[in-house]
């Protein structure tokens, strides 16, 4: 996308679109597309850490994740993608603030020096770590061991971003959650990101995004769902995100 941006007039265009006004809500999209575009290329996300762990988030994304957490409430957040922990520690942190909740994460691979971090982290005693495929069923029953029982589940996707297995994963934890509840599906934004340095081009097609609109097209029982905006004041809900368009519902 060419984007012209005239200091003179203070406009934002989109080639081949109409002009609009630098404060407004078109002019901000348009300009928040092109800095997430640049952001992922220059690995923005992988410059953050919480409580000492590498978290390889947008902090925009996760102050959006935090309010749903003290919103739900949940019992068990459980999360696919363990990578450093941060992420994990993030979430464990919410869980010891409201006083309610622990942590699961899943990773097919959690790599031994992040495992001993994790573990000896502060906020250790409210994360489980399991080892194995996320879509495995194998996995997906030590998971539902380590929730126990009936729950509140929040749950969070972030591990292989394929397709199929972005599809896989929905189909085995989106039924832990109660009506009223959540999945959030992270890196939606993969198909903006093709032509860029490091992406593929099948991932025009080949994205967490895709995935979620099949499953949501195959159970009508979740709905999609935007991010809890709790304030705003300003004219716009949502700003830069890797996560578009990633929140369900479950209605029924």
């Amino acid at each position: 996308m060419r984007i012209i941006i005239d200091d003179n007039e203070i406009t934002v265009e989109a080639a081949g679109t109409e002009r609009h006004d630098i404060a407004s809500p078109e002019a901000f999209a348009i300009l928040s597309e092109a800095w997430m575009r640049s952001s992922w290329a220059n690995r923005h996300s992988y410059t953050f850490s919480w409580l000492g762990r590498p978290v390889i988030q947008l902090p925009s994304d996760l102050l959006r994740l935090q309010e749903l957490v003290w919103q739900q409430r949940p019992d068990v957040i459980i999360e696919t993608g363990v990578a450093h922990g941060g992420s994990l520690v993030f979430l464990a942190g919410l869980c010891r603030l409201i006083g309610h909740g622990r942590v699961v994460g899943v990773d097919i691979d959690i790599r031994p020096h992040n495992r001993k971090a994790i573990e000896a982290h502060a906020l250790a005693d409210l994360i489980t770590l399991i080892e194995g495929d996320s879509a495995a069923p194998g996995t997906v029953d030590r998971v539902r061991t380590s929730i126990g029982g009936p729950a509140n589940v929040l749950v969070i996707l972030d591990s292989n971003h394929g397709k199929s297995h972005v599809r896989a994963e929905l189909e085995a934890y989106a039924p832990m959650v109660r009506p009223g509840g959540h999945v959030v599906v992270a890196d939606g934004n993969m198909a903006g990101l093709v032509g860029l340095p490091g992406a593929r081009d099948d991932w025009s097609w080949n994205n967490p995004a895709a995935a979620l609109t099949e499953f949501l097209a195959a159970n009508s029982e979740f709905e999609r769902a935007s991010p809890p905006v709790a304030f705003n004041e300003g004219g716009v809900a949502e700003g830069p995100t890797y996560w578009p368009g990633g929140y369900i519902r479950r209605v029924r």
